[in-house]
């Protein structure tokens, strides 16, 4: 069958993208130990330029949601500086590059906030484990996994300077040349364990009903909107992922919820996770993608175990009007060639996916040969 939707230009917002194959955001671990960007990001990043749309990988907007090691930040001028020269490399080889605002909430270690607790809506810890930061002397490799703890229960200041947050985060964004930004309101992230019921358990203005529950994110993307015309601005939701304790009640109606807001807001787009198959996220057993469309006439960004073909498939029959990609970029930073030539897929190594600098990361060759 055609691929030909996969190459179709389209328009997101106020931002015209040549084909409908969207780079996913990718966390690397490739920022140096304070978490500034180096420029072997930027050569990665513009490896992968010929994607409609590159989304970064998660960036913290606040020391306080930083618990990744060699994850990138965007809250001081080093920061802002030192993306500004990643952003110049997509740009000079013809791409676009959306800066996605990161805060991990409840998810960060205190390793990383000196023996501080993290905050979250409600004190109930994350399931499972994550990377802490290297003791000692550290040359690469694995880094030691610990629990998730029991964040501290966020007060209306921690709300406010939260907000605050993303509005200035925002505004570095555009400063460092970015083409515009994606809120990360899934995974799992602060966000997120606002919105969904299990994680958010508070009785004030934000907890309880779904109109509280989207309270924090409506603030959020006002404060976003302040500096970045919302035409730029995109969301990312994942409201049927229960990955690291996460749950909701009455996924669709919080989909309807988040749409209307995002609608209301006029956001560029809303990029959905939602998996086709059960692969890093699980297929949902009740999607809620018709409940998006209900509510929400932007651009819908789709992701999750999509291929070229499914891809095609899913914009032509309009389920979405672009697909993103995350793994198959790794090893393929000249996806959008091989997808239209019908080459082979490289297959990613994940023994460098966090670790190795640019092996793992840069060296990926391009496809040759007829």
């Amino acid at each position: 069958m055609s691929l030909d939707a996969l190459f179709q230009p389209l328009t997101i917002g106020s931002l015209a993208v040549p084909n409908r194959i969207v780079m996913a955001p990718l966390t690397r671990a490739r920022a140096d130990a304070n978490n500034i960007p180096t420029p072997m990001q930027g050569e990665y990043y513009a490896q992968r330029a010929d994607a409609g749309l590159i989304i970064s990988e998660a960036t913290a907007v606040d020391p306080l949601g930083m618990g990744w090691y060699r994850a990138p930040g965007i809250w001081s001028n080093d920061m802002v500086t030192a993306w500004r020269g990643v952003t110049d490399r997509v740009h000079a080889a013809n791409g676009r590059i959306y800066c996605q605002l990161w805060h991990m909430g409840r998810l960060v270690l205190p390793d990383y906030l000196d023996g501080d607790l993290p905050i979250g809506p409600s004190p109930i810890a994350g399931e499972g484990e994550t990377m802490a930061p290297p003791t000692g002397t550290y040359d690469g490799g694995f880094l030691p996994m610990k629990p998730y703890v029991v964040p501290r229960e966020m007060t209306q200041a921690d709300i406010d300077q939260l907000i605050a947050a993303y509005g200035k985060a925002a505004a570095n964004a555009i400063a460092a040349g970015f083409d515009g930004t994606e809120i990360h309101g899934a995974n799992g992230y602060i966000i997120d364990q606002f919105l969904q019921s299990k994680t958010n358990q508070r009785q004030d203005r934000y907890g309880g009903s779904i109109e509280n529950r989207t309270r924090l994110l409506g603030e959020i993307i006002e404060a976003v909107i302040a500096h970045v015309a919302s035409g730029r601005v995109g969301l990312r939701i994942s409201p049927t992922s229960e990955r690291k304790g996460m749950g909701d009640a009455n996924p669709a109606a919080l989909t309807e919820a988040i749409g209307a807001l995002a609608q209301r807001h006029g956001l560029a787009y809303i990029h959905l996770i939602e998996p086709i198959a059960s692969g890093f996220m699980e297929k949902p057993d009740y999607p809620v993608m018709d409940h998006l469309r209900a509510v929400f006439t932007g651009t819908i960004i789709q992701n999750g175990s999509f291929d070229a073909q499914t891809a095609a498939d899913y914009i032509d029959a309009g389920r979405a009007e672009a697909i993103s990609f995350g793994r198959p970029y790794i090893a393929n930073p000249d996806l959008v060639s091989r997808f239209r030539d019908g080459r082979e897929l490289a297959q990613p190594n994940f023994d460098y996916a966090y670790v190795g600098d640019e092996r793992g990361y840069t060296d990926y060759p391009v496809a040759t040969g007829g």
